[in-house]
């Protein structure tokens, strides 16, 4: 898609001399900007505030039976909500589209906020991670319907930030509402600031026209793919605390599913790397799993391994997420660095930081290691995750925005959850070995992958 694409599509909402104006903090764009930032802000607080509140929310309404039902859930039906979110985006007003998924977001907030049993907490949850996935599709679109293509990169920085700063404050703020006012206001406080969210955002959005053009087909067949992976995600996810076959046979059978359901939710290609489009949607899914279902084991291994408080083991993770903000701000503010550049330095960040861990896991090294290393997966991921929103964006034209946005959020979404069944089943196969080679067996698969991100981050850019 060329830059004159882009700003036919982008004129609907962006002044005529979107050139003349500043960035994304400007006039024309600046309540937009702050309220897309604190929307996407408020959706990571609240993934990453349940983990913190979970045990206090199982033990007042006696679930545990369901308590891995509770994060499973949400990821699962949010591949749903950003199919259903991407269709109407390419077919109508993406205004409509983002009140409905803020509705909906809203509306599993109050029912799990005010839950009196375990099972309407869960329902609330299942609510809210529909809207959550239908949210961050709409947001992609917006961006493309209201920003010109030269701010792309640094309003997908904002975005990227607003992740990282509830990942350095989330859990400690929820785990101090949770001991003073009570875990139900973790999600009821989120809903106040999500109303004010919509009040900077709604207004502005009122110039943003449906696409030029006639709609795109909607096609029934791509929401029931959806309902399959869902089902497919959902069963890995559980698969990984079963004993016995099960344990081995339902995965096979689950990532089978798996893969022929995304084969309609993603680009043609995908799957076999082709070069553009694909290969940006397929790397985008590699280099989520390999982070993500890495993270989960960093702070294991420092509290298990050498006996550090949970505050501690968190510095990890707060190295990770300062580098990566930092690397995000530096990539938006420097485009002259190319793509597949920015592929490189987020698969050596990676790849430094998995061989770290192995080793610290394997030779017992200072715990140092551990933070060090972290934090170059987190700068490596920040110089990334951005482009790749924005090669979406480019590679897409007025009809397919929406779907190319939700394919990229499905595969973020797929590749997390594969990834982290895969690494909790050879974790638990190898619980029996001393020392941390059970640490080391669950890095190695994510070190699998990461190999494969050096592979795929060379076939970004079309040739010629």
């Amino acid at each position: 898609m060329s830059s004159r694409d882009v700003d036919a599509v982008s004129a609907t909402a962006a002044p005529r001399d979107a050139e003349a104006v500043g960035g994304v903090l400007s006039r024309p764009y600046r309540w937009t900007s702050i309220g897309m930032c604190l929307l996407v802000t408020l959706a990571a607080f609240e993934a990453l505030a349940v983990t913190t509140i979970m045990p206090a929310v199982s033990r007042e309404l006696d679930g545990a039976a369901l308590y891995a039902f509770a994060f499973a859930g949400p990821l699962a039906v949010g591949v749903v909500g950003m199919v259903a979110a991407g269709a109407w985006a390419d077919r109508g007003n993406p205004r409509s589209a983002l009140i409905a998924s803020v509705a909906l977001f809203v509306a599993g907030l109050l029912t799990a906020g005010l839950a009196p049993t375990m099972g309407l907490f869960v329902i609330g949850r299942l609510v809210h991670g529909l809207g959550g996935g239908a949210l961050t599709v709409v947001l992609y679109v917006i961006v493309a319907r209201v920003y010109p293509p030269r701010l792309h990169p640094r309003i997908f920085a904002g975005f990227a930030a607003a992740w990282v700063i509830p990942s350095l404050i989330g859990p400690f703020i929820a785990g101090v509402l949770t001991e003073t006012v009570g875990w139900r206001w973790v999600f009821l406080g989120v809903v106040a600031l999500t109303g004010l969210a919509m009040l900077m955002v709604v207004p502005v959005m009122r110039g943003v026209l449906r696409a030029p053009g006639e709609p795109a087909p909607f096609r029934v067949s791509r929401l029931l793919w959806a309902v399959l992976l869902a089902a497919a995600v959902l069963a890995l996810t559980l698969a990984a605390e079963a004993r016995g076959p099960v344990q081995w046979v339902v995965p096979v059978v689950a990532a089978v599913a798996a893969g022929l359901a995304i084969r309609p939710l993603v680009p043609r290609g995908t799957l076999l790397a082709r070069r553009g489009l694909p290969s940006v949607i397929l790397m985008r899914a590699i280099v989520a799993a390999t982070f993500f279902a890495t993270e989960v084991y960093v702070p294991l291994l420092m509290v298990t391994e050498y006996g550090v408080s949970a505050a501690i083991a968190g510095l990890a993770l707060t190295a990770a997420g300062l580098s990566w903000a930092a690397a995000s701000w530096w990539q938006g503010r420097f485009p002259q660095l190319g793509h597949q550049a920015a592929a490189r330095l987020a698969a050596g960040g990676l790849s430094i930081a998995l061989a770290s861990l192995i080793a610290t896991a394997i030779l017992h090294l200072d715990p140092l290691v551990v933070v060090v290393g972290w934090a170059f997966a987190g700068a490596g991921m920040g110089f990334l995750y951005p482009r790749l929103g924005v090669l979406t964006l480019q590679y897409s034209t007025k009809d397919d925005q929406g779907f190319n946005s939700s394919a990229l959020s499905i595969a973020d979404s797929t590749g997390s959850a594969v990834a982290l069944a895969a690494t909790a089943i050879v974790f638990a196969a190898m619980r029996g070995l001393p020392g941390g080679w059970p640490f080391a067996g669950a890095f190695a698969v994510t070190a699998v992958l990461c190999g494969l991100s050096w592979v795929i981050g060379s076939r970004l850019v079309r040739r010629g």
